[in-house]
């Protein structure tokens, strides 16, 4: 797959100021190679108004470093063959985990995100030393895989509300309250570690590289253990304030409904996801004390009627829930994901009857994916976010303007 493919189609550009401009030159280059490459240098300037003598000096500089190489010549209209340039993807490694209450899955990248290793290892996420274990973990991940291309970071998706800016975590799910994640691991683990909530990680791999590579404007809805929401708007990530957005799952879906881990009644989640099926099987006496949610699905697939009328119910309120969202950010597409599309045979047909029966007429019909579950992928999602951070803006704004680009030559 080539690096456009891989990198998505992302062209933010940080803020720039004279002292700024070299740093800010080198990441736009960097990632227009990226997401555009094999390119001539010629085609980089058009694209980021730079001078061609900026370019220039800033590839060579990459180029000396090993980060990017000559893929091919091309022709040029006048005849003079032209250098097409593109990343070198084992230049240097990056790690993304995705953090679940029982076990952690880790994945160790190469610059164009694909899967270098993978790593599983079970973890109490609720136990008091959980960051301890956590950090012990990933230090072993770090430690075994040492190769001579240099780790430039650590990417973790967390359930539930992640202060992306301060790395801190808030997550009912795992038990986690204010904890300063980033700060705990990077001072144990001595490389920089980025945080968010993980459907937002899920989602962005989507986008990069995934079914979303398309589209500017989509959703990644996820069901299993909890129910999660990831937002791509423009192009990109959308987190809200104190990167609280997404929160789908303690959306209210009934009044006086069942409790919610949250503390509130009727929420999606205490409706739709594995344990509040699990607990509404049990008061049917579909399910004995110790049988979980592979029992109630081997039921359903079995053809047990009360087992199915489980799965449809969940799969009307998710249904309608999506629906109004549908209804409030007009998507282009809705993939669904999660642990939980395990049961989409017995949740599709009235997931999809709700979802119609919603939708604004205008806004139908609404395009919907079941993305199969893979844990791998929620890391790589998060491994981006420290390909993000190394190579691409960390804010939106125009190119640098001309009057600064030779400063940055």
């Amino acid at each position: 797959m080539s690096s456009a493919t891989r990198f998505g189609t992302d062209t933010s550009y940080p803020v720039a100021s004279v002292g700024l401009t070299r740093d800010v030159n080198r990441a736009a280059i960097f990632w227009t190679i990226g997401t555009a490459g094999p390119i001539a240098r010629a085609t980089i300037a058009r694209r980021l108004n730079l001078s061609p003598a900026t370019v220039t000096a800033v590839t060579r500089q990459l180029l000396d470093q090993g980060l990017i190489r000559v893929a091919k010549r091309s022709q040029s209209p006048r005849g003079r063959p032209a250098l097409l340039l593109e990343v070198v993807g084992d230049a240097a490694r990056a790690f993304g985990a995705k953090v679940a209450a029982d076990h952690v899955v880790g994945v160790c990248v190469n610059l164009e995100a694909e899967i270098v290793k993978q790593y599983e290892a079970p973890l109490d996420a609720a136990s008091p030393g959980a960051v301890a274990e956590l950090a012990a973990i990933l230090s072993s991940w770090l430690e075994e895989s040492e190769t001579p291309a240099p780790t430039l970071g650590l990417g973790l998706g967390i359930s539930g509300l992640v202060d992306s800016s301060a790395g801190s975590v808030q997550s009912p799910l795992l038990g986690w309250h204010d904890v300063p994640l980033a700060a705990l691991l990077q001072k144990r683990l001595n490389v920089p570690v980025f945080i968010d909530n993980d459907v937002n990680t899920l989602a962005i791999a989507e986008r990069l590289y995934g079914r979303g590579r398309a589209s500017e404007n989509f959703l990644t809805v996820t069901i299993g253990r909890g129910v999660g929401l990831g937002i791509i708007a423009g192009g990109d990530i959308y987190r809200g304030h104190r990167g609280g957005a997404g929160e789908f799952g303690h959306t209210t879906a009934v009044d006086d409904g069942p409790l919610c881990a949250c503390g509130k009644r009727g929420c999606v989640e205490a409706i739709v996801a594995d344990p509040a099926l699990v607990a509404e099987a049990r008061r049917a006496r579909l399910l004995r004390r110790n049988d979980g949610i592979d029992r109630l699905r081997a039921l359903a697939d079995a053809g047990n009627e009360r087992a199915v009328a489980v799965f449809a119910r969940a799969g009307a309120v998710l249904g309608r829930a999506v629906g109004n969202l549908v209804n409030v950010l007009s998507p282009a597409l809705v993939l669904v994901s999660g642990e939980g599309t395990q049961a989409w045979a017995h949740i599709g047909a009235p997931f999809e009857s709700a979802l119609s029966n919603t939708v604004f007429g205008p806004l139908r019909p609404v395009r919907v994916e079941i993305d199969p579950w893979d844990d791998a992928k929620w890391a790589v999602g998060a491994a981006t976010l420290v390909l993000r951070a190394s190579f691409a803006a960390p804010f939106e704004q125009a190119p640098v303007p001309m009057d600064l680009q030779e400063v940055g030559a």
